[in-house]
Formats: C-alpha cells, structure tokens, sequence
C-alpha cells in the first residue's frame, strides 16, 4: 500500500486531517528517498497516537526520518517543549538522563527539576536495547500513560508525544532484548531493509537539495491534535471490523505454534491505526484492506513461537485467513441486502 498525495476531501469534515497529512507526507519524501512504505506507517503511527520500533541497519536514515518529523512540527504555545530530541541509549545510561531529576537550587533553597529529553513532541530512542531493563522500564510510563514520575512527582508529557525507536538486527553483543511490556507499548514494529538501486542513487544526487528547507509549511502541533480526534470521530468502523481483530487474536493465541498471543491492548491500539490508513486512502470507513496491510506489522512482535516453529508472518497470516474470509462475506451481504 503506497502513499496516495491525491487523497482530496471535498468538503468533508475529514479535509483538514488530510491535508495535514498530505504536508507531513511531502515534507518527509522530501527529505527521505526510498522510504514510501515507512513513511506512510510512521505517519499513521503518529496520527493513531501510537509509538514506532525500527528495526534497521546503521545508516539507514532512521535518524534523518525522525529529526525530519520533529522539524516539520512547530508550537508557538508551548515554545519550552522540543520538536526533536535523540537519546543515545548506551549501557551507562540512568532513568534520570530520559526523564529528568531533580537539582538542588543554591540560591532559592529548594530543588527545581530539570525536565529529561522526554519532554518532546518528537523522541528518537536510539539503539534502545543498548541499554539496561532498567532504564528502558523508564520509558513504559511515558509511553504508556505520556507521563512521568520522579521523586513521587508526576510530570505530564506533551499529547503529541511520538516515539521512534531503533534496535539493529545484527548486533547482539552488549544488548537486552526488550520486555514483552515494552515491546507491547510501540504499535509497529518495522523492518527496514536496504533502498532499492534507482533509490539509492537519488540519495546521492539529491544530497545537496534535501539540506535546504523542504517546500512545504510546517504543521502546527494543534493540527496534529485536531487530525487525531477528526480521524476518530468520521472514520465508521463496523462491529464487523472489531469481531474480525478479536477472532484473528484468539486465532493467534491458540495456535499450536504460538506460545504467547497478542494483547487486548494491542487490539484496542489498532483500532485507530485502522482509521487512518483508511483515510490516508481516501476513505471515511475501515475495510479489509487496512487490515491486510497493517496486521503483519500489529502482531508479529507481540507474539512468542515455540522454538523451531518457522515464519512469524506465515502464522499470522494463516490465523488472518478466516476472520477476513468471514469479514468480507459480511460486507458482501451487507452491500448485496
């Protein structure tokens, strides 16, 4: 499924959700090349209000995308709170260097705290699983409840709050798988593979033009807001749809191959990824398609296979087959009633 920059509602309440997405699409094609497919899932991630893990290898543009996301949002209102910030997760590093800690203040006599790279609109967690369960347990509150707590404090997260995080695919040495609760948190998990040749080589031609400003305005962080609640309230999403996610979960987890299935919350995170893929492909309803196109992304990470049980992607698509076969028969009736 590719991105459509044609998507056009006329008239319909839906337009400004797509127009905002339109801009963040030229914005990032503009400054990434070969990265259509994970463009359009990042962009769907931040607007579903989901968070995203990059499984790629180094120098694959994984910081370029998100730095370029974070540079395409602008709040005049809260000029305090970063558009982008990178973290470079290492073995060393502490919960407070994410969060923030507190400093005492010599000459008001108390302590202030100083607000961590959390506190951003766009957040690059970069080679997470270089560092310690600990640190990365620091993250789940954030993302999770876009909120943290330090000292018995609580400290709210901006709405927008997005997380890109990366791990490589390769490099084993120094690093701690994450928890089945962190890996639950991100809504996709993407594997980037190399750009294709003719890709590749427009990244070379273009060095000089994608350090220039991209021609497209900057999206306002309330439009971002506004997009999410219009995708929610104007894309319909039949009962049809959510008995069809809760049958392929229930496939999943009783599959002889599968050791530990997906979560509701899984579920309840794919509903608005649903919506808007829809709208990116210019409609007001969710359809097979969307389901098609994103569960493979949804569940694979959140499952666990029994030790020589084959192709993730093969179980999931086999425990797809029946609720999507009955979903469309449904839809069929429903259209020919």
């Amino acid at each position: 499924m590719s991105i459509n920059n044609s998507v056009i509602f006329d008239n319909h309440p839906l337009s400004p959700a797509a127009e905002t997405a339109r801009v963040l699409t030229n914005r990032l094609r503009t400054a990434i090349k070969g990265r259509d497919d994970v463009i359009r899932l990042v962009l769907i991630a931040l607007l579903a209000d989901g968070h995203v893990l990059l499984e790629d290898y180094p120098g694959s543009g994984k910081t370029s995308l998100a730095k370029a996301l974070g540079e395409s949002i602008v709040d005049a209102e809260k000029a305090h709170i970063a558009a982008f910030r990178r973290v470079q997760f290492t073995p060393d590093l502490l919960p407070g260097d994410i969060t923030g800690v507190n400093v005492f203040d010599m000459q008001a006599g108390r302590f202030e705290f100083r607000h961590g790279p959390v506190f951003t609109h766009v957040l690059l967690a970069d080679e997470i699983n270089r560092t310690s369960p600990k640190v990365q347990s620091a993250m789940l509150e954030a993302m999770g409840e876009k909120q943290v707590t330090v000292d018995n404090v609580t400290y709210p997260l901006d709405q927008l709050f997005f997380v890109i995080a990366t791990q490589n695919p390769y490099d084993l040495a120094g690093t701690y798988p994450l928890p089945v609760a962190q890996l639950d948190r991100f809504l996709f998990k993407i594997k980037m593979d190399y750009i294709d040749r003719d890709s590749e080589i427009e990244v070379l031609e273009t060095r000089r033009e994608r350090r220039a400003a991209p021609g497209e305005r900057l999206v306002e962080r309330d439009e971002l807001v506004v997009a999410r609640d219009l995708i929610d309230k104007h894309v319909h999403v039949h009962p049809a749809i959510h008995q069809c996610l809760v049958d392929a979960a229930r496939g999943l987890r009783a599959h002889k191959n599968v050791m530990q299935g997906s979560s509701t919350r899984s579920l309840v995170l794919m509903v608005p990824a649903l919506q808007t893929a829809a709208m990116l492909s210019g409609r007001d309803y969710v359809s097979t398609e969307d389901i098609t196109f994103l569960a493979p992304y949804i569940f694979e990470h959140r499952l666990a296979l029994v030790p020589g049980a084959g192709d993730i992607r093969a179980v999931v698509k086999e425990c797809m087959a029946a609720p999507l076969e009955k979903l469309t028969r449904m839809t069929l009736s429903n259209s020919t009633g």
